[in-house]
Parts: C-alpha cells; sequence; structure tokens
C-alpha cells in the first residue's frame, strides 16, 4: 500500500516521540497509532528484569484507555528515530486480535509502505529475534 501524508506525519511523531522519551536501556522503542477521525496515541517500550512490554501494547493501551476501539495506522520507531521497525512475532498477533484492519507502516527510510497486520501476522517483514533481541530491543 501506498504511503499517505498522514502516514508520513505517524512516522514523525513516533520519530519525535523515540528522541526525545527513548535515551536509556529502560526504553529503546517508541510506537504511534492513529484512529480513522485522526486522533494519535503513542508509547514507549517498557524494559525490566520481569519481562518487557513492547511500545506498540502500550500504545494500544494507551488508546483503549481513552476508549478506542479501533486504531487505524500504527508505526514503530527505535530510539533516537534510528530506524521504522516491524512488529515483534507477538505484537504482530495482538495487533492483529485487537485490530484486525490496522496498517503497519514497515520498510526501510526510504521506502516504507503500510501493509496489512494480517499480512505481517502471516510472516511478512517479520523480525525473526523476538522482541528482547539487540536488532529491535523492544
Amino acid at each position: 500500500m501506498t504511503m499517505r501524508d498522514t502516514d508520513r506525519a505517524l512516522v514523525q511523531a513516533a520519530t519525535a516521540v523515540a528522541k526525545l522519551r527513548c535515551r536509556s536501556d529502560r526504553h529503546t522503542v517508541a510506537a504511534a497509532a492513529r484512529t480513522a477521525d485522526g486522533r494519535v496515541f503513542s508509547g514507549v517500550n517498557v524494559r525490566h528484569a520481569t519481562g518487557d512490554l513492547c511500545a506498540e501494547v502500550v500504545t494500544v493501551g494507551a488508546a483503549a484507555t481513552q476508549g478506542v476501539t479501533e486504531l487505524e495506522t500504527i508505526v514503530v520507531v527505535g530510539d533516537r528515530g534510528r530506524e521504522v521497525l516491524p512488529p515483534c512475532e507477538r505484537c504482530r498477533q495482538v495487533l492483529h486480535d485487537y485490530h484486525p484492519a490496522l496498517r503497519v507502516i514497515v520498510g526501510t527510510v526510504d521506502a516504507l509502505r503500510a501493509v496489512p497486520v494480517g499480512e505481517l501476522a502471516a510472516g511478512a517483514d517479520a523480525q525473526p529475534d523476538g522482541p528482547a533481541s539487540p536488532q529491535r530491543a523492544g
């Protein structure tokens, strides 16, 4: 799927959160999600010895706290805005189960695209090392 101007703005929003809030080993990934009416919710991952919570799940929770039942698009960005990251396997499943019509922005900075979460749940653009990998870290 092609990128919309609102998708580019969502990448910028996630990048801004990553640059501002992901400055320690506790928070290394940010996510931003948009509703169909344009509201944007963001979150950062939470790393802890008892287990990690990915930024996508924190963002879904933040939206749910505000009564949102359907998200349209989500993007995940590494600390200090280093790159757009695909959701880990666990998050792909959570996103698919909670928001089956969700679009996920993936790809390299010069070739970003929005794909249906169902394609990711099937393994497209999979992150092989899971949520705690050094590549993903969150």
